[in-house]
């Protein structure tokens, strides 16, 4: 696609403020719902922070080239889970997420490590496009009940239909029109409009929320009351951080022994870490085609790898949140044609000092998840969509190439996850798996469609 911003460009200051917030607003409901469904009082502004330096060490190992935001990863939800499990004090818990952090890292390392002395060649083995594409479009097609789930401001039952409340209906006027002023801002706005559609967007859902929030708590109708006001109540204005709880007080483990304990904590962050891997991959494919330059091979898969890692350890050391490469920020950037690093550093910034900032971390905490469902259904359909451009040249009219395609997409979403105790092997992960054995049985590389004139 046609970058607005290259990587090495560098906005105007003022600009490129406009542009970090939106990277922030995008990357800011997933970076902080991490700790708050794990609980055990975890802190989201720590998180927050956490995220920022992450990202800044992936930026130092990557040499500033790969423009993407690191932020709380959801794969490793039932990794903290154990953590405090085996954890029956605060402190043994928090101290079990940065050794789980310090495991998943290491394995990073690991794997960078023989990447330096193998090269990148084994990857496009086992992930030709029509392997990494559609994986990419499960990434963002997994993502869509969320979304949607988001924009109506309601859950899935056990069936699968989504259980409306009575701010159903409220919730979808603010996500619709969230979704249509960025997609207006987006195509038909000038300048700078097309840069920031997402703040635009969120700003407009922002206010029609508001309204409906101030007409609900004047008629005492609680089914327009969207917006929650009372967060502003009981501001966090200092982060705990994750290392300060647990390098205080006493261990407590659940079976009495730190080995044991260490054991548990291994088991169930290890594999989880292999599992990451592969999406770090497809991130990093859609990621390069959208920025028109291979990231695997410059600054290399072994750098992305290493600062992933690393940036993983920083972020659990301070905020107790494995980080990983998030999918909202490859959309912002997909969408608004800005593939600046110093934006996505700026980002990293933002978030580290608006972590200390508690009105304006709460403020963006009172954005409601209706709006920010209005704007994921953008983010997460380009991500969709960058996937299935990239099997585009492929030739689907031969069948070595359809199985692949189609074993990834049924399997991804039809959610095919597997759960191994405490570890479970996610939908995209199966897919991926499926899709590389599928493709290793036929043996023969993705054939590219045959050109006509």
């Amino acid at each position: 696609m046609k970058l607005i911003y290259g990587i090495s460009d560098k906005p105007k200051f003022g600009q490129l403020l406009i542009f970090a917030l939106q990277q922030l607003l995008a990357i800011l409901a997933a970076t902080i719902a991490v700790p708050a469904v794990i609980g055990n009082g975890m802190s989201q502004s720590a998180a927050l922070f956490g995220a920022g330096v992450g990202t800044i060490v992936y930026l130092l190992f990557t040499k500033f080239k790969s423009p993407v935001f690191l932020g709380s990863s959801f794969a490793f939800l039932g990794s903290m889970a154990a953590a405090f499990a085996g954890g029956v004090s605060a402190s043994a818990g928090y101290l079990g997420l940065i050794i789980g952090a310090l495991f998943a890292g290491l394995v990073y390392v690991l794997i960078a490590i023989i990447v330096k002395l193998v090269g990148v060649k084994w990857i496009d083995r086992l992930m030709p496009a029509v392997v990494i594409g559609p994986t990419v479009a499960i990434i963002g097609l997994s993502l869509s009940g969320n979304a949607i789930g988001d924009a109506v401001g309601a859950a899935k039952n056990a069936d699968g239909a989504f259980i409306m409340d009575a701010h159903a209906g409220a919730c979808l006027i603010c996500a619709l029109v969230t979704l249509l002023v960025v997609v207006i801002s987006s195509v038909y706005g000038k300048k700078m409009a097309k840069l920031i559609p997402f703040i635009i967007g969120i700003c407009a859902g922002y206010v029609v929320a508001t309204i409906f929030t101030l007409i609900g708590n004047a008629t005492n109708n609680e089914a327009l009351m969207i917006v929650d006001f009372s967060k502003f109540e009981n501001m966090q204005w200092v982060p705990d951080f994750t290392f300060l709880t647990a390098f205080s007080g006493e261990y407590d483990f659940a079976g009495g022994d730190l080995g044991s304990y260490i054991g548990t904590i291994a088991v169930a962050y290890i594999p989880v870490a292999f599992v990451v891997f592969a999406e770090h991959i497809a991130d990093h494919k859609n990621l390069s085609s959208i920025i028109g330059h291979d990231l695997l091979k410059n600054p290399g898969l072994s750098r992305t790898l290493l600062g992933d890692g690393v940036g993983s350890m920083a972020g659990a050391f301070f905020g107790g949140c494995p980080n990983t490469t998030y999918g909202e920020s490859v959309g912002c950037v997909a969408i608004t044609g800005n593939a600046s690093v110093i934006t996505i550093f700026t980002t990293a910034v933002m978030a580290i000092v608006a972590s200390f900032f508690a009105p304006f971390v709460t403020l963006l905490a009172t954005i409601p998840s209706c709006v920010m469902g209005g704007v994921c259904i953008t983010l997460y359909g380009f991500i969709a969509v960058s996937g299935l451009k990239m099997v585009q040249q492929v030739d689907l009219g031969d069948n070595r190439n359809l199985f692949p395609v189609s074993v990834i997409l049924i399997a991804g979403v039809g959610g095919m996850a597997l759960n191994f105790g405490a570890i479970t092997l996610t939908g995209i992960a199966c897919a991926l798996i499926l899709g590389i054995i599928t493709n290793l049985v036929l043996g023969v590389k993705d054939s590219k469609k045959k050109e006509t004139k």
